[in-house]
């Protein structure tokens, strides 16, 4: 049975005990940013964020889990921001969190299927392989024999992750209300509503179902089998996995020819699925793909499968398909057909669209990329910077939210890996799924 003291190292609970931790947190990289500005203005180089500041952030983000630790997979994965070895630290949020102790684990697994974890499987690790933002991974075997890794969800995530949209949706609405123009109460409610989804591991079950055929036609690929009868909606079981996350992969030196071959694998797990099915893997940090020791990319995580519209989905496999063959468009038409509303003259709307597919387009239009000196996401957000006034008046619809979350972190994945290649042959083998 848990204890007093286990519940204790349950994510901190309460909405107003939470803001208060990241309130804290706040002001001390406040004082970081503030250090880096002085040490700019004497001409020295600036370090955004120190070491120790860096750890704080990982212990207190790893703590709150839940959209807090959301939030600090997704600022490890920004190259620019921060000195490798800050990022690196940052890094530990994608699966290295504090874990919750094994009582706990036990009594949501009583509740969930019925039994103690030792009877359930012929074998249970009580350390966890991974812990993460709404759950903790463990090993376990079946009696056939089969491994498994088996998810299970911290107790009281889904009203810590309530809690957290709710304090987030406070600062979202005062922004809206202060300027019309930058309204994103819609994309809020987006994310809000994919994130809340993600505590459904039964929900989660049937995603990875899909998504697997979704990559059927994809033999580089492997997507995990569900074990079903030992699923529920807060355990989640699935074949366990072989292999490196691509974090640990990449800092292990591999040759050129294995970093090209891992990032086509990366590019097709991202876009095959979302061509042919409709889905798109969402969360696509380092720590959700996985180097398999027979050389295939691993696929992990699917609560964040997006499932677009077939709308959405048709019109972008029309502007991907006029990209890849080089072939002329006109991209703010095509921008209306997935969702865009542009309240510009149309000469000045598509000008900065097409600027945007430019950008992002580089590797398609290459017969080389070198993903190592790659700067599409700087490029990008200096053009949104440049021409801030008038993107506000470019709307993408609600669902491009999480598009471009997927699309921005491949972008970001595929310049760890740094490889370098014929991109434009990986992206020519996408359209040929269509």
């Amino acid at each position: 049975m848990a204890s007093d003291s286990d519940d204790d190292k349950l994510p901190t609970q309460g909405r107003f005990t939470r803001f208060r931790k990241l309130a804290g947190l706040s002001a001390q990289l406040s004082a970081d940013v503030l250090k880096s500005g002085a040490r700019r203005l004497v001409g020295q180089e600036p370090e955004l964020l120190s070491m120790s500041a860096a750890e704080k952030l990982v212990s207190t983000l790893g703590e709150l889990k839940g959209a807090a630790m959301k939030f600090g997979q997704a600022m490890a994965m920004e190259p620019e921001m921060f000195s490798p070895e800050v990022r690196q630290v940052i890094a530990r949020l994608q699966n290295e969190a504090p874990p919750m102790p094994y009582a706990l684990v036990e009594r949501v697994i009583r509740e969930e299927l019925g039994d103690a974890p030792e009877k359930l499987f012929r074998e249970f690790s009580q350390a966890p392989l991974a812990a993460a933002s709404l759950g903790q991974v463990h090993r376990a075997v079946l009696h056939d024999g089969r491994e498994v890794a088996v998810k299970v969800q911290y107790p009281g995530i889904e009203q810590t992750l309530v809690g957290d949209m709710d304090n987030l949706g406070l600062m979202v609405k005062t922004v809206s209300k202060a300027s019309r123009l930058a309204d994103g109460t819609a994309y809020f409610r987006e994310l809000r509503d994919e994130l809340l989804l993600e505590t459904d591991y039964l929900r989660e079950a049937s995603l990875c179902t899909a998504f697997a055929r979704g990559v059927a036609r994809l033999p580089d690929l492997k997507v995990p089998e569900v074990i079903s009868e030992r699923t529920t909606r807060r355990v989640l079981t699935l074949e366990l996995l072989r292999g490196r996350t691509l974090k640990d992969w990449v800092v292990s030196q591999p040759s050129p020819e294995e970093r090209f071959r891992v990032a086509r694998q990366l590019i097709l797990a991202i876009y095959g699925p979302f061509f042919t099915e409709g889905d798109m893997h969402a969360d696509p940090h380092p720590g959700n793909f996985m180097v398999l020791e027979d050389g295939r990319l691993g696929v992990l995580d699917f609560g964040s499968i997006k499932r677009f519209s077939p709308r959405f989905v048709d019109a972008n496999r029309r502007m991907f398909l006029h990209a890849v063959r080089l072939e002329p468009m006109n991209v703010l038409a095509l921008s209306r057909e997935v969702g865009f509303t542009c309240e510009l003259p149309d000469a000045e709307g598509e000008a900065l669209i097409q600027e945007i597919f430019d950008i992002a387009g580089r590797p398609m239009r290459l017969d080389s990329y070198d993903f190592a000196t790659c700067s599409i996401a700087r490029d990008m957000r200096g053009h949104f910077t440049r021409n801030a006034p008038r993107f506000l008046k470019i709307r993408p619809p609600a669902e491009g939210v999480l598009f471009f979350r997927s699309t921005g972190g491949l972008i970001q994945n595929l310049r760890l890996i740094g490889a370098e290649g014929d991109f434009r042959r990986v992206y020519q083998e996408v359209a040929a799924l269509l």
